[in-house]
């Protein structure tokens, strides 16, 4: 991960400094005796400890710590709360307690190694190597200064390295369990920002662009972002109250920390040290406000690429009260970004392919054709409620010569965009073989023939009824398709008997047909294995359990399917285990 260090704050090395720095830093604070909290540290002696690359800290008599500079935070991985007002006893240095008595007793410096791998010293880094010098002031012994020095110890130094590498390598196998649990974008980005608050940052949002934004050279300024997601520590809550939440836009003007991560493609760190710099650095004049209400000191800004293409930023925040980012951070949370940007992707992906499909699917199935007037018919498409993962569910009326109409339902296998390509294919092709005026049987053989030249054709199942109300005859045909319904006054629902070939796409053919008297007063329902399956159900009993039902076969079309869906289809709470397809025909009366 590359990234670009800003200006403010911190400086870059976080460890070492020339002896002569530190003596004259030691100097000016022992000249001082009047030194007892972090903020009575002088002008001159504060600005110039807090300029320097090295950490510096400062006890006092009873061994409180009262001041470290922005470089102690750094390199300790402490914050400021964890040491400001208490005893070293209670601290990540509480080991090197006794050395501190004995400066203090004595005036004269010592040297340790702190922080080893197993000792009281974590989180401080194995092998930090300390230089404890007395705080003199007329005369007599005021306080401790702390320096922490370079050239760790080389063994030391790896142990750290090494612990350091499990650490990093433990946080983003927690974060992929943790980010892209599902296939929603909104929430991908929830669990990244999430999982970054608290672990890396008090402040976390998360901003995404329009799909038809992503851009492959990160020239987005001024582009409007969706806000995705937005997660802080709870003492922030009511000063970022002013930033974008989510669902919102967001829009990063020129010249912020977010735009200049854009445009270079790499993640950016500031560490904005005077109001006038946070204005600068933050995305509009709400933004900064709220940030400076939370008293942010250093912002890291990750882009988020996937496949090569820009889709958003990742913003991290930190107050005083932790150490500002560094260099290992942004390589840290870089790893975090491309995998979470990934996850992203994929939902992204998944949710246009979703869309794409749902729409043509709806498209497809708005006017299932024209029957002849003497049939009256009605229909319902319901994608399965889990998702919006449309499969190849699909049905069609062809009108054909003296009075008659050929119903048709289809469920092509899978879901997806391919699975309802798939069926507007084998739909097209049916109408097509429909108009030769084969008999169903021979229908079905050819569009067997059809989709089983197709290696990538999806099998289907099918169920044709041709409609002769002239005749008063229905005639049925099947390709592994569930049996027809017909409803009638005063009768159970009857479930018709027949005969059942394979599935369209085998090339096996084998299809039969039969017949059966069309009355005037009963009607025929078409359905999907959407309508009755239930997982872990034998298919036996899911049919009973529509054979039991007592539907209206007087009345409009559109009752009996609200009572079939109420009857069988999924309860209130139970979304569908897959589309559904419903299509009821009835011979209409005519004078």
């Amino acid at each position: 991960m590359r990234f670009r260090q800003g200006g403010g704050g911190q400086g870059g090395t976080p460890a070492g400094a020339d002896g002569t720095a530190l003596a004259a830093a030691a100097a000016a604070l022992s000249a001082r005796a009047d030194v007892t909290t972090d903020g009575d540290i002088p002008d001159l002696p504060g600005e110039l400890l807090g300029a320097l690359p090295a950490g510096v800290a400062l006890l006092d008599a009873e061994l409180r710590w009262v001041y470290l500079n922005p470089a102690f935070t750094t390199v300790t991985g402490l914050r400021r709360a964890d040491l400001l007002g208490r005893p070293a006893e209670t601290t990540a240095f509480a080991e090197a307690v006794g050395t501190l008595r004995r400066v203090l007793a004595d005036g004269r410096d010592r040297e340790q190694v702190v922080g080893g791998p197993d000792g009281p010293g974590a989180p401080v880094p194995p092998g930090l190597r300390v230089r404890y010098r007395p705080l003199t002031a007329e005369g007599r012994v005021t306080g401790v200064v702390v320096l922490l020095l370079d050239d760790p110890d080389p063994v030391q130094e790896l142990r750290r390295e090494l612990a350091q590498a499990r650490t990093r390598l433990a946080l983003l196998e927690t974060a992929a369990e943790r980010i892209g649990t599902t296939l929603d974008v909104d929430t991908t980005c929830a669990e990244l920002a999430a999982f970054a608050v608290p672990r890396l940052a008090e402040l976390a949002t998360v901003d995404v662009l329009p799909p038809d934004a992503e851009t492959r050279t990160g020239r987005t300024p001024g582009r409007r972002f969706h806000r995705a997601a937005l997660v802080c520590a709870d003492g922030l809550r009511p000063a970022v109250d002013r930033l974008p939440r989510p669902g919102e836009s967001v829009r990063h003007r020129e010249g912020s920390v977010a735009a200049r991560a854009l445009a270079s493609g790499v993640a950016v760190l500031v560490a904005p040290g005077t109001a006038g710099e946070l204005t600068e650095a933050a995305p509009d004049p709400a933004s900064a406000a709220a940030y400076r209400a939370a008293g942010v000191t250093s912002l890291l800004v990750v882009p988020l690429t996937a496949r090569g293409r820009m889709i958003g930023l990742l913003t991290l925040a930190r107050t005083a009260a932790s150490p500002g980012f560094g260099p290992d951070d942004a390589v840290l949370v870089g790893d975090l970004a491309a995998r979470a940007a990934t996850g992203i992707d994929n939902a992204r992906r998944y949710s246009r392919s979703q869309s794409i499909a749902l729409d043509l699917q709806r498209a497809l199935l708005s006017e299932p054709g024209h029957p002849h007037q003497n049939l009256e018919l009605a229909s319902r498409y319901l994608p399965s409620g889990s998702s919006s993962v449309v499969g190849g569910d699909w049905y069609e009326t062809v009108r054909l010569p003296f009075g008659r109409t050929l119903l048709v339902m289809g469920d092509v296998m899978g879901h997806g965009v391919e699975a309802a390509v798939d069926m507007s294919g084998y739909r097209a092709t049916l109408r097509d073989v429909a108009e030769t005026d084969l008999p169903p049987h021979r229908i079905l053989r050819q569009l067997d023939t059809v989709i089983a030249a197709n290696e990538s054709a999806r099998p289907a199942t099918c169920l044709l009824a041709l409609a002769d109300p002239g005749r008063g005859r229905w005639t049925f045909s099947s390709a592994g398709h569930l049996p027809p319904a017909l409803v009638a006054p005063g009768r159970p629902t009857e479930l018709l008997r027949v005969p059942t070939g394979p599935p369209l796409g085998t090339g096996l053919g084998g299809y039969q047909q039969c017949d059966r008297e069309l009355r005037p007063d009963e009607t025929l329902l078409l359905y999907t294995d959407g309508l009755v399956e239930r997982r872990g159900e034998d298919i036996d009993a899911s049919l009973a359990r529509l054979a039991a039902l007592r539907l209206p076969a007087a009345g409009p079309l559109d009752d009996l399917l609200d009572a079939a869906l109420h009857g069988v289809g999924p309860g209130v709470g139970c979304p569908a285990e897959d589309d559904i397809a419903v299509l009821a025909a009835r011979p209409r009366h005519r004078p």
